[in-house]
């Protein structure tokens, strides 16, 4: 049995708690390897040697930061077909959509290859007589981050890349569920030149997770996964005297308009809403056709289409999506659905009893489609996670606006339309923090920042883009006089610039 350990001080070592947690197959149900659990004081190890090497990291000049990712770059892009069959081997999604969990990832290091330009302060001369005032970047420190199983990939290194661009150390605690492939990035990283003990992967369950929370050298903690996970981490971390940002759940409307290209907007659907099983923050779960009329139309093609779907193990390059990760998982989804059935709602498409020849043990749930869906029915309110897509008919444009803005959550939400005043009134009311126009999963691109509002977001700055910059960094800022311009007597009142 493959055991998996930590990446600490610049190389694998094993785990010493004794405690160890199942990794699986998701495609045949089978344990596939088992990886350590850490405790307190492994944790503790990992932070001894960040502390250790992060000084040095932090004097060294931000060009030669960049080179280690210009060369990490360089390496995702020659080992992309290992790494992304090793994502796959865990998570179970297709290998062409782990080649894109991988790629969002990559597109955060080559931003933060520009850490010459993103770091830079500012300078004010003459601010006030004979006064220069400026500011620094300067690192936090230790920076850690907890990260979800369905982005092993890209989450890892939309956190990693610019704390350690900025000078920072990093503990990085991945999923227990797929965690070989953050093992592998921290490899790679010292290929690349990074110096050990700057990024360390410690493996592990709450107890490394509050371990984390309270380490009195970790300065800032970057959390993504459950909305109450993600309260109860940006509490315990404010609470400790770090800073936060801590991203939870969603539920993603998709709003289609009676003028939409109907084409167009079920293909969005069927992309957003099953691929990778539904197991995306930003998968859209609820589709929104406004009039009877549009209602009909996109639920009559959307049948086909999902019953059409390809589903199949990872190992199958045709397949459009895979198991999910965990019999719990599986469970949990197949739970909600049979609740949606109670509830009133209608399952046009059931995938509940899909088996595939071969892998009958596998975590494998077919496409579901639900209409005639409620805002009081639990698979509304909830996060499903899953492949299934749930339609709420509304009558009209400001029903369907209310839908989105009403809901708990505010991570993204797409129109797709050909009305550009509609999509501008759009964009500009809802309050949900990434929007589509015609776009079903607007992601931001790496040079923007990615974040939701409401319960689906907790903390001031967001992932990516230049609010990853001042996150990992905090601001000095120097008030300068030299003797030469110091003239006069002492001052006993609150100095201005009158």
């Amino acid at each position: 049995m493959r055991e998996i350990g930590h990446f600490i001080g610049g190389k694998k070592v094993a785990g010493t708690s004794g405690r160890t947690s199942d990794v699986f197959n998701p495609a045949t149900g089978e344990v596939q390897a088992k990886v350590a659990l850490a405790s307190v004081e492994e944790l503790r190890a990992a932070v001894a040697n960040a502390k250790a090497a992060q000084p040095k990291w932090a004097a060294t000049n931000p060009q030669r930061r960049a080179r280690v990712f210009f060369k990490f770059v360089d390496l995702l892009n020659q080992h992309m077909d290992e790494l992304a069959t090793l994502l796959s081997s865990e998570h179970g999604k297709t290998v062409e959509d782990s080649k894109g969990d991988i790629v969002r990832g990559l597109e955060v290091c080559e931003f933060v290859c520009g850490i010459p330009h993103l770091a830079k302060g500012e300078f004010t001369e003459g601010a006030g007589p004979a006064i220069d005032m400026y500011s620094l970047r300067q690192p936090v420190g230790i920076g850690a981050g907890i990260t979800p199983f369905n982005f092993p990939g890209m989450i890892p290194m939309w956190m990693f890349a610019p704390a350690i661009a900025c000078g920072n150390a990093f503990i990085l605690k991945p999923s227990e569920r797929d965690p070989s492939l953050p093992i592998r990035l921290a490899e790679l990283m010292i290929e690349a030149g990074l110096p050990a003990g700057i990024l360390n992967v410690v493996n592990g369950d709450k107890t490394a997770v509050d371990a984390i929370l309270t380490d009195p050298d970790i300065g800032a903690v970057s959390f993504v996964g459950s909305t109450p996970i993600a309260r109860y981490v940006y509490g315990t971390a404010a609470s400790n005297g770090k800073r936060a940002q801590c991203f939870g759940g969603a539920k993603n409307h998709m709003i289609i308009m009676p003028d939409a290209d109907m084409d167009q907007a079920v293909n969005a659907l069927m992309g957003a809403g099953y691929g990778s099983a539904g197991e995306r923050c930003m998968a859209v779960s609820v589709a929104v056709p406004v009039g009877e009329e549009t209602a009909n139309r996109l639920v009559e093609k959307l049948v086909p289409k999902i019953e059409s779907l390809r589903i199949g193990p990872y190992t199958d390059e045709k397949a459009d999506m895979g198991p999910v990760v965990t019999k719990d998982a599986y469970n949990r989804i197949q739970g909600l659905i049979g609740n949606g059935i109670e509830e009133g709602a209608k399952l046009v498409v059931d995938g509940r009893d899909f088996k595939l020849q071969g892998y009958e043990n596998g975590y494998f749930v077919g496409g579901c489609l639900f209409d005639n869906v409620t805002p009081e029915m639990e698979i509304y309110k909830t996060e499903i996670f899953g492949p299934v897509l749930s339609v709420v008919r509304a009558h009209n444009y400001e029903e369907a606006l209310s839908l989105p803005m009403k809901h708990e959550y505010g991570n993204g939400v797409a129109i797709f339309t050909r009305d550009g005043d509609a999509a501008r009134d759009f964009a500009s009311r809802v309050n949900i923090g990434m929007i589509g126009i015609n776009v079903p999963i607007p992601v931001p691109l790496a040079y923007h920042s990615f974040g939701g509002w409401k319960a689906s977001s907790f903390g001031d700055l967001n992932q990516h883009g230049t609010d990853s910059i001042k996150f990992w960094t905090r601001t000095k800022t120097i008030t300068a006089r030299w003797p030469s311009g110091i003239k006069g007597d002492a001052e006993f009142v609150m100095p201005t610039m009158k």
